[in-house]
C-alpha cells in the first residue's frame, strides 16, 4: 500500500510538472508534429484525469492536491457540443457492431486494464479524423474518451478493491468451497412473497437458535416439586392436548402452552388442586398472544367443569406473568418444525407424521432435556424413516436445523419408543387424534427401526403405561 501511495504521490508530482507547461500552438508550421505533440498531450492530460478519479475512490485525499489542476484543465478544454458527440458515437455504435464479436472481445482482452483508458481516447481520435465532412475537434474527443476512460475504470477499480478487501480479510479458500456438497434456496419460491420474510429469515432463525437456551428448563426441575410429580404433568397436557383440539386453536397455541407450564413449575412451587389450574392460565395467556379470536375466560371455567372461579384464573394469570417477566416470545418447536419441512420439501404426510411425534414428545417429561431445535429436528428425521423417505437427512435438513444424523439418533430413538407406545396406556390423546382421517392417519403408520436402540426408555411413558 506505501509503495502504492509513493506511486500515486510521483504521478501527482508529473502531472503539476506537467500540466504546468504551456499547450503547443495551434498554428504551428509543422502542422504533422504540432497535432502529434498536442494528442500525445491530451492523452497524458486524460491519463493523469483518470488516475486523479480513481484516488478520490481509493479515498486517499493527499493525492488530490495536485490532481484538481489536470483535472480542471482538462474539463476546461472539453467544451463539448452535443451535436458533434452524438454524431461520433453514432459512428462508433455503427462501427462496433459492425465489427466480429470474437474480434471484439480478443482486442479487449488484449488490452490492460492500465492502458484502458489511453487505447480508448486513442481509437476516438482516429475515428473522428478520418470522418469525411467533419472538423477533427480534439476538445470534443478528448472529454469524450475522458469519461469513457473513466467509466470504464471505475468497472476495473471496484473487482480491483474487491479482491484487495477478499485479500486482507483472508479471503474464503476455494478448495473448501469444492468441497462442501451444494445446498438448494429453500426459499426460492418465496421471494415475491412479503410474508415470508426472504431476506431476513436465515437471520430469524440464526437468532431463535441463540436464545433458544433461554427458554429451555433444568431436565431435573420435577424433582423440587413436593406435591406434583411427572406422571401428574403427563396427564395435564395431555387434557390440554384434547381441550386445544375442542376449541380449535393454532398450533402455535399448544406449543407456547407446554413451554409457559414448564418455565412456571421450574421456579414456582405448585399444590396439586392448583395444577390444572396452571394449565388452563397457560392455555389462556398463549392463546391471548398467538390467536385472533382467543377463548374467555367464562369458556375455560365451564371447560374446567367449574373447579376454579374467574378470579383465581385472573390471579393466576398475573402471577404467571410476573413470574416469567412478561417473556412470551419465545422459539417453541413449532417454528424449527416449519423450517425443516420446507428444507425437506415436504408433503401433507410428512408434515404430519413429524407435527404427531412432537406432540407425542409433549406429555413426556424426559424429552424436556432436548431444546426445541434439536426436538424439532428429530420429529422430522424420525419421520422420514417412518415413510422411508431418501435420503433421510440431506445436506439442506443438516444446515438449516444445524444437527447432524448422529447428533439425533438418541431423540429419534425415544420418539420411536413413544411412537410404538402411543396407543396403549391411559393417554392416548395424541393417538387419537392422528388416527383420524382429518390428519392422515399418520398414527397407524410402523414406526421404523433403528440400528442403535436406545436401551432404556423414559420413566414417565413406563409409568403412564402402567396406569
Amino acid at each position: 500500500m506505501q509503495q502504492q501511495q509513493t506511486a500515486f504521490a510521483d504521478e501527482n508530482r508529473r502531472g503539476e510538472h506537467h500540466a504546468g507547461k504551456p499547450a503547443p500552438p495551434s498554428k504551428a508550421a509543422t502542422a504533422g508534429t504540432g497535432r502529434q505533440h498536442h494528442n500525445s498531450s491530451s492523452s497524458h492530460n486524460v491519463a493523469r484525469a483518470v488516475q486523479a478519479s480513481n484516488r478520490r475512490a481509493l479515498g486517499d485525499i493527499g493525492n488530490l492536491v495536485g490532481a484538481m489542476s489536470v483535472r480542471l484543465k482538462v474539463e476546461v478544454q472539453a467544451e463539448v457540443k452535443l451535436e458533434g458527440v452524438a454524431s461520433w458515437g453514432a459512428k462508433q455504435r455503427r462501427t462496433v457492431a459492425s465489427a466480429k464479436p470474437r474480434d471484439i472481445a480478443v482486442s479487449s482482452a488484449a488490452v490492460p486494464l492500465h492502458d484502458a483508458h489511453s487505447t480508448t481516447s486513442g481509437q476516438a481520435r482516429s475515428s473522428a479524423a478520418h470522418k469525411p465532412g467533419q472538423a477533427a475537434g480534439p476538445s470534443r474527443l478528448k472529454a469524450h474518451a475522458r469519461l469513457a476512460a473513466v467509466k470504464k475504470e471505475d468497472q476495473t477499480l471496484t473487482a480491483l478493491l474487491t479482491a484487495r478487501s477478499a485479500a486482507a480479510c483472508g479471503g474464503i479458500d476455494a478448495e473448501m468451497q469444492e468441497a462442501e456438497m451444494p445446498v438448494s434456496n429453500i426459499d426460492q419460491h418465496d421471494i415475491g412473497n412479503q410474508l415470508a420474510v426472504v431476506d431476513y429469515v436465515e437471520d430469524i432463525y440464526t437468532f431463535y437458535h441463540k436464545i433458544e437456551v433461554q427458554s429451555c428448563v433444568p431436565a431435573d426441575y420435577m424433582t423440587r416439586q413436593a406435591d406434583i410429580n411427572e406422571k401428574m404433568r403427563a396427564i395435564l397436557i395431555d387434557w390440554l392436548i384434547e381441550v386445544h383440539l375442542k376449541f380449535k386453536l393454532m398450533m402455535e397455541t399448544l406449543y407456547l402452552t407446554t413451554n409457559l407450564i414448564d418455565r412456571y413449575l421450574s421456579v414456582r412451587s405448585v399444590s396439586r388442586k392448583n395444577l390444572q389450574l396452571v394449565g388452563v392460565t397457560a392455555l389462556l395467556l398463549a392463546a391471548k398472544y398467538e390467536e385472533i379470536w382467543a377463548p374467555e375466560v367464562h369458556d375455560f371455567i365451564f371447560i374446567s367443569d367449574n373447579a376454579y372461579t374467574h378470579e383465581q384464573i385472573l390471579n393466576m394469570e398475573k402471577s404467571m406473568l410476573n413470574t416469567l417477566q412478561f417473556n412470551l416470545t419465545v422459539p417453541t418447536p413449532y417454528v424449527f418444525v416449519a423450517r425443516c419441512l420446507k428444507a425437506a420439501a415436504a408433503d401433507k404426510e410428512l408434515e404430519m407424521v413429524s407435527w404427531y411425534l412432537v406432540e407425542l414428545c409433549l406429555t413426556e417429561y424426559s424429552m424436556v432435556k432436548f431444546s426445541p431445535s434439536h426436538l424439532a429436528a428429530a420429529a422430522v428425521y424420525t419421520a422420514q424413516n417412518t415413510l422411508a423417505r431418501k435420503p433421510c437427512w440431506g445436506p439442506a435438513l443438516q444446515q438449516h436445523s444445524g444437527y447432524t444424523e448422529a447428533q439425533l439418533m438418541e431423540c429419534a430413538t425415544m420418539m420411536v419408543a413413544f411412537q410404538s407406545k402411543a396407543g396403549t396406556g391411559s393417554l392416548t390423546v395424541v393417538h387419537k387424534k392422528y388416527s383420524n382421517t382429518r390428519f392422515l392417519s399418520v398414527a397407524k403408520l410402523t414406526p421404523p427401526t433403528f440400528s442403535n436402540t436406545v436401551k432404556t426408555v423414559s420413566p414417565s411413558s413406563s409409568s403412564i403405561s402402567s396406569s
